[in-house]
């Protein structure tokens, strides 16, 4: 007589069935599992009745795994595996005692008063690990695309393709120099292709997204855009600037920063050019409690400025 089709195997089963097969014993299987030898017999009886097939060879000092028993053990191994890891996934959306926030910051964080971030979240969630990457949002979005980061902080415009994207702000981007002469009328794309350019950003060069923006602008226009002299750090553009020898371009949250010479004078481009500010993580993706937490932060910091 054929199994029925609606019977289905249990977890107790199967936990019953891998420490038996483990320990050689249902008694040992049922000290492991909290409960009582006859308990355990009868639930690895049950399996065995229902599917007609022996699942150990009873021994005088040990069970042996059956040819039946030797099937089903991955299958056993790999249910309850996926049943723990979905016991946990579940418990650990309700709860903030422990755990790592995983979460991607732009570079130039500081400038929008992220700095804040870490301080706050630490001293609310002490027993939360905080993995805080800070790279360029090219990279960030490949991480979290990956799956390396949870979620992270980025300028629009990235590669989008897999990930849920939400705009959080914007912040002008300005033209900026040492000789006000530069700055006493708003920039074309004209302007920007003449000019002497100190970037930042080095390392991922016109793949950086305000860069991306402006040599986009720039082939519309039909000039083209090239940096005399490129540096990593925002500061270290900044600093040559400041000595005369070139302009550069900075987010408006620099400008007004502490740390922008006071030597240096900005203006806006005749087209307005802004950096979109946005949180993004991967589509389908269920935060940590921790790395949610993380990401309504950085949300009310920067909607509060």
């Amino acid at each position: 007589m054929p199994a029925s089709p609606t019977a289905v195997i249990t977890l107790n089963q199967l936990r019953a069935f891998l420490a038996s097969a483990r320990l050689g014993t249902f008694s040992a299987a049922a000290t492991e599992l909290r409960t009582t030898q006859p308990s355990v017999s009868e639930l690895i009886k049950r399996m065995e009745e229902h599917y007609r097939v022996p699942l150990f060879t009873r021994g005088p000092r040990r069970l042996v795994l059956t040819t039946a028993g030797e099937e089903l053990l991955p299958y056993a191994q790999q249910a309850i595996e996926a049943a723990d890891g979905a016991d946990r996934a579940l418990r650990s959306l309700t709860s903030l005692d422990g755990g790592v926030a995983t979460f991607g910051l732009l570079r130039n964080a500081d400038y929008y008063f992220l700095s804040e971030l870490l301080d706050t979240f630490h001293a609310r969630h002490p027993k939360v690990r905080l993995r805080i990457v800070g790279l360029n949002s090219v990279e960030v979005a490949e991480a979290v695309s990956a799956g390396d980061l949870e979620a992270g902080l980025v300028v629009l415009p990235i590669d989008a393709e897999g990930l849920d994207v939400t705009p959080l702000m914007r912040d002008e981007v300005v033209y900026t120099s040492a000789d006000p002469g530069r700055t006493a009328r708003p920039v074309t794309m004209t302007d920007l292709a003449a000019a002497n350019l100190i970037l930042y950003d080095a390392h991922y060069g016109w793949r950086d997204p305000t860069r991306r923006q402006l040599a986009e602008r720039a082939q519309v226009e039909g000039v083209t855009l090239s940096a005399a002299i490129e540096v990593e750090h925002v500061e270290s553009a900044l600093h040559i600037v400041a000595r005369g020898a070139g302009d550069t371009i900075v987010s408006r949250a620099v400008a007004r920063s502490r740390a922008f010479p006071d030597t240096l004078h900005t203006v806006g481009f005749a087209e307005p050019l802004y950096d979109t500010i946005a949180v993004v993580r991967r589509q389908g993706s269920v935060l940590s409690p921790a790395t949610r937490e993380i990401t309504r932060l950085v949300r009310r910091m920067l909607l509060a400025h």
